[in-house]
This record gives C-alpha cells, structure tokens and sequence, in this order.
C-alpha cells in the first residue's frame, strides 16, 4: 500500500501526513466531523498546512507464513512532495529497488546492489500509476481533499477494530482503490487501515517532526487466496518534515533493454 516497490504492494498509504495547501477543499460541514478529530491528533491545522514535503529514513523486513526463516531485510528510504511525487528507495544485500511518481508518470528501477552496471527501467501501467497518485494523495491529504481525484468519502458507521469501537470510514478512489480507515471516535487516532483486497495496517510507537506525530512503526499484513499471510514491518528512524528535495528523486530516469 503504500507504494512500495510493486511486489510489496500494497504497503500503507500515510494518512497521518499533512496535506501542503489545503485551502482550498471541500467545505467542511460536506466530511465526518472526525476527521477534524483526527487531523487535530496529528497535529495543528497551520503546522499541516505548512508541509510541503515528508522524508522517511529506516528499515523495513518482510517475512511470510511459508516459510518464517526466510526474512528479508532493507534499509529504505521515503520521500513525498506535494502535489503529486513519490519515491520508494530499499535497498537489499542483493539489489536496489526504486518505484517512483512523478505526476502522472511512474517507474520502477533495479539493481544488482553488488554490480552497478546490472539495472533495468521500466515504465509502469495505467493502473499502476492510478494506485500510485491514490496512495500518494492519501499521504499528503491527510484525510482531505479526495474529491480532487474524483473520489469521495463514505461514513460506514461504527465498527469494532482490535477490541475498540471505531467509527470506520472509506476513501474510495475506485472500486479497486479503498482505503477503509478505523479511527477512534473519542480520540481521532487512527486505529488501524485495511484495503479493498483485504491487506490490514497498523502503526506502533511514535516520532514527531514539524510539529506533527508519526508513527515509530507500521506492519502491513496480506493475506493470499490460499490463506498464506505475508507481515511487512517498517521501522522508522528518522523522520524530516520540508527538506529540499531534488526533481532528479521523482524523474523518469534513462530507460534500459535489458
């Protein structure tokens, strides 16, 4: 979900990020008032409305029901830029994987991470990048704003999410598109996240940065026809709020045959 390299789709979709200019979304009185709830958990409407972009450093590791000894480990680096820009960097003893958006164009790039010569590009799909520009906007909206990629919200009432009673709501950018949101109703914290094929997100500790609270960790669990589960787990070390970030992140880079 969150748009990761394309074999770990899909990972999470940051919905606890800032948006970089929300003055001009839909009226308020049109959303839940929860969401005012939980944008104010996050942090305060002039700290959201000041991010322009958010960069994540850590680390990520991925295990499966098949067989648990066979862990995967990487050091991954995040990045999202307003309006429309996303990198996943991770990189691996054995390669470097990049998936990257940059408006409407996405790629994906990798590496042999022992020989620099060994690497390949390649353009992704109408349905990739749609899936891309919805995670990404879930990020930098931070619950607003949907109605700008032609979705919308939809109250599901009250739900029951790890023994808390929630009050789930479902951003909906296509049929396969959904985020289903289960947030505390007395807080505004966001208890848990689970996708329209059935992938489940939830976040762990905390780390604050420009004025606003992030989680310290995010396990993605996804489970196959065949009931296999496979848990994502990213650890964050650090978190910046508004670096400079260059053009060059997010650019389709030169294209290779092999």
């Amino acid at each position: 979900m969150i748009s990761f390299p394309l074999r770990l789709w899909p990972l999470v979709s940051f919905a606890w990020v800032a948006a970089a200019d929300l003055s001009a979304v839909a009226s308020a009185k049109a959303e839940p008032a929860i969401i005012a709830k939980a944008r104010a958990y996050v942090g305060s409407e002039a700290a959201l409305n000041a991010v322009k972009s958010i960069h994540f450093a850590g680390t990520l590791v991925t295990t499966n029901s098949v067989d648990p000894k066979a862990v995967e480990r990487a050091t991954v680096e995040i990045y999202f830029q307003a309006p429309e820009q996303q990198r996943i960097q991770a990189t691996s003893t054995k390669s470097i994987e990049v998936t990257a958006l940059d408006g409407y164009d996405a790629w994906q790039r990798q590496q042999d991470a022992a020989d620099s010569t060994k690497w390949q590009v390649k353009l992704l799909g109408a349905d990739q990048i749609k899936r891309l520009r919805a995670n990404t906007w879930e990020t930098l909206g931070f619950y607003r704003g949907i109605e700008r990629h032609g979705g919308h919200i939809e109250d599901r009432g009250s739900a029951t999410m790890d023994g808390i009673a929630c009050q789930k709501l479902a951003f909906i950018y296509a049929p396969n598109i959904i985020f289903y949101r289960y947030l505390n109703p007395a807080t505004g914290h966001l208890v848990a996240t689970e996708t329209e094929s059935g992938t489940t997100i939830r976040e762990q500790g905390e780390l604050s940065a420009g004025g606003l609270r992030f989680p310290k960790i995010i396990v993605t669990v996804t489970t196959n026809n065949a009931g296999q589960t496979q848990t994502i787990t990213l650890t964050f070390d650090k978190v910046t709020v508004n670096e400079t970030l260059s053009a060059k992140l997010f650019t389709v880079p030169a294209l290779s045959v092999k």
